[in-house]
């Protein structure tokens, strides 16, 4: 018996790796839930791109809109779990967790996590000539109580939780104005239909450059070293108003491990490869490869993070 429990064994060892050999023999969909341009949309095509060499195989994105990021993410929860459909997103994975009472799919349950790929800084964006400083953004709005709104790529997005961390941290009061994703939310600062909005800095750069935006100051919780002169939003003045942004990528539940765990390493390698890191600093990007195991674990406690301040701040989307 324990000669037949054995041979099993090795014959399930061997049947995994002949899987992860075989894998990928076709084109792999991976599914970005926000707008071409956005920060994560760039991310996941310089990822990919090196992935889809390393694989042999072409990788296409699709940008699914809508919902928060909800109906991208529900579509790559309900798809065959065979290593063909994959999702690229950021920190709102962990947000809508938190905000939405029925998003369609369960975060954790639903998902098997493959690694994080990057974190970016967050930065606040208003239009040119208006503010010199965040302190002089934050006394405005204090002195104009009711006036104030603000962009985000959705209602649940990371934006939207970005925006109402500052707000917290300010005590101030500002309305909170969705939009489908990051470069309609850049147009509505542009046009002064809002009056600022944190957003990945690689989705800020073309807008910025043409002058007709500024950026006050940065998100997270350090300095970026793309913009080393751009304070913090805590070193500004505000404390607790700290919130990092990070792009991540995950396959659906019940996908092969051995296929999940091929997808790690590769992506790991795209990640360390020096032409790879060199896009990714250009963008003010940090590679972040993970195991499985610890990408997971890095999830949940993300999402913890998050409903503290979904909590405080009383955010409720369905």
């Amino acid at each position: 018996m324990k000669r037949l429990l054995l041979a099993f064994g090795l014959c399930l060892i061997g049947a995994s790796a002949a899987l992860a050999q075989a894998y990928p023999n076709k084109t792999i969909r991976v599914v970005v839930p926000f707008s071409a341009g956005s920060g994560t949309d760039i991310v996941a095509r310089t990822v990919m791109d090196q992935l889809s060499k390393q694989l042999g195989q072409p990788i296409i994105i699709e940008n699914r809109m809508g919902g928060g990021g909800t109906i991208g993410i529900g579509s790559v929860a309900k798809a065959d779990p065979d290593g063909y459909t994959l999702l690229i997103q950021s920190t709102s994975f962990a947000v809508v967790a938190t905000t939405y009472s029925s998003p369609g799919y369960d975060s954790i349950k639903d998902f098997a996590p493959i690694t994080a790929l990057v974190s970016l800084p967050n930065v606040m964006i208003v239009q040119s000539n208006k503010y010199k400083t965040l302190k002089d953004f934050v006394t405005y709005a204090k002195a104009n109580p009711d006036k104030i709104n603000y962009a985000s790529a959705g209602a649940g997005s990371a934006a939207h939780l970005n925006g109402e961390r500052f707000r917290l941290a300010t005590d101030t009061k500002m309305q909170h104005i969705p939009y489908k994703g990051g470069p309609e939310g850049v147009t509505s600062v542009m046009a002064g239909d809002t009056d600022f909005y944190f957003i990945p800095l690689p989705a800020a750069r073309g807008p910025v450059a043409t002058g007709k935006l500024a950026i006050l100051a940065v998100s997270g919780s350090r300095r970026s070293a793309s913009l080393p002169d751009v304070p913090t939003t805590v070193e500004a003045g505000f404390p607790n108003s700290e919130y990092d942004f990070w792009v991540g990528f995950w396959a659906p539940a019940g996908t092969p491990k051995a296929v999940v765990d091929r997808l790690n390493a590769e992506t790991v390698k795209a990640l360390n490869d020096p032409a790879v890191k060199e896009k990714l600093a250009g963008i003010g990007g940090d590679p972040l490869p993970m195991s499985t195991g610890q990408f997971g674990a890095f999830v949940k406690k993300e999402i913890d993070i998050n409903a503290t301040l979904v909590k405080a701040s009383g955010v409720k989307i369905n």
